[in-house]
C-alpha cells in the first residue's frame, strides 16, 4: 500500500521501491506511530472532524494492532509491499475495520507524522540512555566511597605526576558523565514541542487543536512554524553530538582501564566474564570489552558527521534526504546503550590492586612537589626548592630508589634544611590528606563531594 498512488499510472520499479522504502528500519517506532495516531484521532473527534463512533472504532483497531505487534502475532515484513511503518499501520487498520480506517489520515501529512514519530522515539530513548548513565554514576559512587584512601599516581602526559586517590580519579569521570546527563536533559527540554498538525509544510484547513494533541502526547506545546516542524533535525544532531561525547568519555575510561590492566601496570584485574583469551597464547586474558567500547566510539562519531553532511545543503521544507536520519540515529542509540550497560557491568566486577597502585605512586616521585613545598615552608624560595628536589630525584634515579628511601644524610648533603620530619611530609598519606581544597583528593573533602553527588542523583 502506498499513501500517494492516485496520480500515477505505473507501478514503482522494484529497485526504486527497495531504494525508497523505509519499513525495514522505521518499523522500530511502531509504538510511537500508533500512539501518535491515537492522539490525532482523539483530537479530530474533539474538533468534530471525526465522529465519536469512528474515533472509537479507529482507536480500538489501533490498540489491537499494537497488542498484536507487541506479542509478535502480527509481524512487519520489509517485502510486504508497504513503503513505511505509517502505511503499514494504516493499511492494516483499514483491512481490519474498513472505511473508518481511511479517515485516520485526515488533517495530517506523512511529513508531520514522520516528524512526530521520530520525536516521540527520540524522547523515549533519551530517557532510557539517561537511566543507563545514572546507573553508571551510581556504580562510580560505590567505587569512590570504598576508595577515598586508596593512593595511586595521578598522571599528566602519561607520566606520574602527583599522588591522588582512586576515588579522586573516578570522580573525574563522574563529572564527565554528570555533564552528559545535563546535555541529555537540555536536548529533551528543547525538542519537546509537537510537530503534528503542521501538515506537509503549510498546516491544514481543518480546525485542528494542536495544543490538545501536544498535551495528549506529553509535549510542552505545539511547534510554531510548520515549515521548520517538518524539516527540523537539529534535535537529532544534538543527540548524536551528546552520544558522541558519551562515547568519547567511555573510550577515554576504557583506554585507562586497558593500560591499567597491562602486566606493566597491574592496577586492575578485569573479571573473567568481561575478558577473552587467545586462540594461540594460553596465558592471555584480553580486555576485549573495553577495546570494543573504545572502538565503537568512531561509529557514533560517524553517525553525527553523516547527518550533519546530509542536512547541510537541504532547502526548506521536507526532502527525502532526511530519511537518512533514522538508520544513523537508531544505530548510534543502540551502540551507546549497549556500551553503557557493558561498561557498567565491567567496572562493577573489576578488582582494584590497591597495594600496586600505592607502590606505583611512591616509586614514581609523585611526592616530589611535596618535598619542594617542605623546603618552602622552611623558608627556601620555591625556585631554589624546585632545583634542590630535582637533584634529589636525579640521585634516586641513579640509585634506583624512591625519595622515601633516601637517608637523612643524603637529603642534608644536598640541603641542610631537611630534618627527620621530611619522611612524614612526603608520605603518600600526608601528601594526599594535605590536599583539602574543594575538588582536591583529600579524603575528608572527597567524602563531602561524594555526599553532594549522592544528593544530585536522588533528584
Amino acid at each position: 500500500m502506498k499513501l500517494w498512488g492516485g496520480r500515477f499510472t505505473k507501478e514503482t520499479d522494484q529497485l526504486v521501491h527497495n531504494f525508497n522504502e523505509s519499513l525495514s528500519f522505521d518499523q522500530k517506532f511502531y509504538r510511537q506511530d500508533i500512539r501518535g495516531s491515537i492522539a490525532h484521532v482523539k483530537m479530530l473527534a474533539k474538533q468534530g472532524i471525526l465522529s465519536e463512533e469512528d474515533r472509537d472504532c479507529v482507536i480500538k483497531g489501533l490498540e489491537g494492532i499494537l497488542e498484536d505487534l507487541d506479542s509478535k502475532k502480527l509481524t512487519v515484513s520489509a517485502d510486504s509491499g508497504y513503503e513505511d511503518i505509517h502505511s503499514f499501520v494504516e493499511g492494516t487498520l483499514t483491512e481490519r475495520i474498513g472505511e473508518a480506517g481511511k479517515r485516520l489520515h485526515t488533517g495530517r501529512s506523512r511529513n508531520d507524522q514522520v516528524a512526530l514519530d521520530m520525536k516521540l522515539y527520540t524522547r523515549d530513548e533519551i530517557d532510557e540512555i539517561d537511566g543507563l548513565v545514572k546507573a553508571l554514576l551510581e556504580e562510580l559512587l560505590v567505587i569512590m566511597e570504598a576508595n577515598t584512601e586508596t593512593f595511586m599516581p595521578g598522571f599528566t602526559h602519561l607520566q606520574k605526576a602527583q599522588p591522588i586517590t582512586l576515588a579522586h580519579h573516578m570522580g573525574a569521570y563522574f563529572e564527565m558523565f554528570l555533564r552528559d546527563r545535563s546535555r541529555l536533559a537540555d536536548i529533551r527540554k528543547r525538542m519537546n514541542y509537537c510537530p503534528l498538525g503542521s501538515g506537509a509544510l503549510a498546516g491544514t484547513t481543518y480546525p485542528l487543536d494542536r495544543t490538545y494533541t501536544a498535551e495528549l502526547l506529553g509535549f510542552d506545546g505545539p511547534t510554531l512554524n510548520s515549515m521548520d516542524s517538518v524539516s527540523d533535525r537539529d534535535y537529532l544532531i544534538e543527540l548524536l553530538s551528546a552520544l558522541s561525547t558519551i562515547s568519547m568519555h567511555l573510550s577515554r575510561f576504557c583506554e585507562e582501564i586497558i593500560i591499567w590492566n597491562t602486566n606493566e601496570y597491574r592496577f586492575v584485574e578485569i573479571d573473567d566474564s568481561y575478558s577473552t583469551g587467545s586462540s594461540i597464547m594460553p596465558q592471555k586474558k584480553n580486555p576485549d570489552i573495553a577495546e570494543l567500547i573504545r572502538g565503537k566510539c568512531g561509529r557514533v562519531y560517524g553517525a553525527l558527521v553523516s547527518l550533519l553532511t546530509t542536512m547541510k545543503g537541504i532547502p526548506l521544507a521536507y526532502n527525502k534526504d532526511m530519511q537518512e536520519d533514522k538508520e544513523l540515529t537508531f544505530d548510534a542509540i543502540d551502540t551507546v546503550k549497549g556500551c553503557l550497560a557493558l561498561f557498567t557491568g565491567m567496572i562493577s566486577t573489576m578488582t582494584f590492586r590497591r597495594d600496586v597502585m600505592e607502590a606505583s605512586a611512591k616509586n614514581g616521585f609523585t611526592n616530589a612537589t611535596d618535598a619542594a613545598d617542605y623546603l618552602v615552608n622552611h623558608g627556601v624560595p620555591f625556585r631554589d626548592a624546585h632545583g634542590i628536589v630535582g637533584q634529589l630525584v636525579l640521585l634516586c634515579i641513579q640509585k634506583g630508589i624512591a625519595l622515601d628511601d633516601l637517608s637523612l644524610e643524603e637529603y642534608q648533603k644536598i640541603s641542610p634544611v631537611f630534618e627527620e620530619d621530611i619522611y612524614e611530609a612526603i608520605s603518600m598519606k600526608t601528601c594526599v590528606e594535605k590536599r583539602m581544597t574543594i575538588g582536591a583528593p583529600g579524603p575528608d573533602m572527597m567524602r563531602k563531594v561524594i555526599e553532594t553527588y549522592r544528593k544530585l542523583l536522588k533528584k
